[in-house]
């Protein structure tokens, strides 16, 4: 029997269109009709399969897409949502109710962290964030009461590795799911095929790759995922974080291509993070050896796809970080902006941008200094001359005479 091949698996999807199409056609419709009664009735109690009610349930477009991601990912089934955020709170709340309690990294996207710090005591729903990489923490915070167990599979922005086969020892140890947001590392690992029970993306990042639409996905079971869609309390259905399905088709589309894109940013951002450290910076990227988890990620990682697309530059302060980020975008090497997965090279510093929900005090805690620069490199076809330009603005600055070496 043949491994499985993610690429491969999304690949041999095969979907005409109305009329003969290579693409499906895009359902463009915000309701649909019914032959009888009684099938509209039955599609309301979930008792038919294949019927189409309204867009906010679903639709065929996030039907195709869902079988995509669902390929991608090696799961069951999967939803797409109207963002990433969509997709988590819609997992959390599923799974959590008012009492319960949920570990969680202590590195992760800012808005996640805010949505487990800041709005689900609202609902006496309590969390423990704890050091993802020390998994005997992780074992020590899990009660009677928590239900679920939520990691970054590569963290944001701190790119920490999470141990997913013994993460997932523990959740099954407990009879609880282990949720990844692996949107910092499509291909590169499945989290899935390593034992997490759910997997969520920001579909918005390298899956649809051109920084023009805003989409989520939940990759789980069909129980799961038909759950979050049951018409009397499904959390993706109640709170309506369905995506449109314009924006499925498009991320569909270019879906197609993220085998060869995520081989190149993976390419791109490893032969500039050699260079910089070569060159005395302190560089953080999953592919060095220097990484504290570099080989927990060569143990899990499908290899052909890389170390990923990001990695992180200290620039020593927020003012030279500022400085540097501003000249990059001048001599056009990127962009100062948020998100990543772009064709071209995006940089911002997480601390005061993506992370900022995060208070200062536990940014250091957990090593976020002010200083720091976030990059999701680009798919620039000559790598080597992008180094050389931006190694110039990083000495124009002084820069490397300000940064300790990386050890």
């Amino acid at each position: 029997m043949e491994p499985y091949n993610a690429a491969d698996a999304i690949q041999d999807l095969q979907y005409f269109g109305e009329y003969g199409g290579v693409n499906p056609s895009i359902s463009d419709s915000s309701t649909y009709t019914f032959l009888s009664a009684k099938t509209m009735f039955d599609t309301f109690e979930g008792n038919t399969e294949g019927c189409y009610l309204y867009s906010r349930h679903s639709s065929p477009s996030n039907l195709y897409l869902g079988e995509a991601l669902a390929a991608l990912e090696g799961t069951e089934s999967a939803n797409v949502t109207g963002s990433g955020m969509g997709a988590i709170t819609a997992v959390i709340l599923q799974l959590c109710s008012s009492g319960d309690h949920l570990v969680s990294s202590r590195t992760i996207y800012g808005g996640t962290y805010a949505f487990l710090k800041n709005f689900l005591s609202r609902f006496n729903i309590s969390v423990s964030f704890v050091d993802i990489t020390d998994t005997r923490a992780v074992a020590r915070a899990v009660t009677k009461k928590t239900r679920m167990i939520y990691c970054e599979s590569v963290s944001n922005p701190l790119l920490e590795v999470a141990d997913i086969p013994t993460l997932a020892g523990i959740a099954n140890e407990h009879r609880i799911p282990l949720v990844v947001d692996n949107t910092f590392a499509p291909l590169s690992l499945s989290p899935a095929r390593l034992g997490a029970h759910i997997v969520v993306h920001s579909l918005t990042k390298f899956i649809n790759g051109s920084s023009d639409a805003v989409a989520g996905a939940v990759c789980a079971s069909s129980e799961f995922c038909l759950a979050l869609k049951d018409v009397n309390d499904g959390a993706g259905m109640l709170l309506g974080s369905t995506l449109d399905s314009i924006r499925a088709a498009s991320i569909l589309k270019n879906l197609r291509t993220l085998h060869l894109r995520i081989k190149k940013h993976s390419e791109n951002a490893g032969y500039l993070a050699s260079r910089f450290r070569e060159a005395g910076l302190r560089v953080v990227y999953p592919g060095l050896d220097s990484h504290p988890g570099h080989a927990l990620m060569q143990s899990q990682m499908n290899t052909e796809f890389g170390y990923g697309g990001i990695l992180t530059l200290d620039a020593g302060s927020a003012e030279k970080a500022d400085e540097l980020m501003e000249l990059m975008q001048r001599e056009n090497l990127g962009y100062l902006a948020v998100s990543l997965g772009f064709y071209k090279t995006l940089f911002s510093a997480p601390g005061s941008s993506t992370s900022s929900e995060i208070p200062e005090s536990e940014q250091r805690e957990m090593g976020l200094g002010s200083g720091l620069i976030r990059f999701s490199i680009g798919l620039d076809h000559d790598i080597e001359r992008t180094f050389e330009r931006m190694f110039d603005c990083i000495q124009w600055l002084d820069i490397t005479s300000q940064v300790p070496t990386a050890g």
